[in-house]
């Protein structure tokens, strides 16, 4: 299977971006019953953003999965003494699925902690995640992501959460199958 990613094109994209992140599986993006203007507004203002970027991702040319990678020290993290140059946050997005496929979530997630790393000027990659997402701190366990603490950001408890370079290639999920 061969996964790309490109940036996220709101015209071309919003149709499917509507339907992932108000998806009933997608509670944790906090984006259920918003409108395709809703929608179109949030990444609308991620392309406007220096330091907030969307991908969409393709599993052999077809649009599955969307990404987002952001500056940590220009967000909601800003201001955490954890925070440190050479990070990079992420957030992950796997469409539900048409037709069951064992471990695309992983091949998928793969790909996109290898694309964050790709800079060589990340040193780790940051998650904030609902505290109350197990599917997600599984996922992120298996790439090597290491919970530091909870984190009240206002709508919700985060799950801060760091992985290395090293700790990625030394993880499940660093290593191909």
């Amino acid at each position: 299977m061969r996964i790309t990613l490109e940036p996220v094109v709101v015209d071309r994209d919003l149709g499917l971006l509507h339907a992932w992140v108000t998806h009933p599986r997608s509670l944790y993006w906090e984006m259920q019953g918003a409108t395709a203007l809703d929608v179109a507004r949030e990444y609308d203002a991620i392309r406007a953003n220096p330091h907030h970027h969307a991908w969409l991702g393709r599993a052999d040319g077809t649009p599955q999965f969307l990404t987002e990678t952001y500056e940590p020290q220009h967000g909601p993290l800003s201001g955490l003494p954890e925070i440190a140059e050479g990070d990079l946050g992420m957030h992950v997005l796997v469409a539900p699925p048409s037709t069951y496929r064992p471990g695309f979530t992983t091949e998928v997630f793969r790909a996109v902690m290898e694309f964050c790393f790709a800079d060589p000027a990340v040193r780790r990659v940051v998650v904030e995640p609902d505290a109350r997402n197990e599917k997600i701190a599984a996922l992120n366990a298996a790439a090597g992501f290491v919970v530091e603490r909870h984190v009240d950001l206002g709508h919700k408890t985060a799950a801060l959460s760091f992985c290395t370079r090293a700790a990625f290639l030394d993880s499940a999920l660093g290593v191909p199958a």
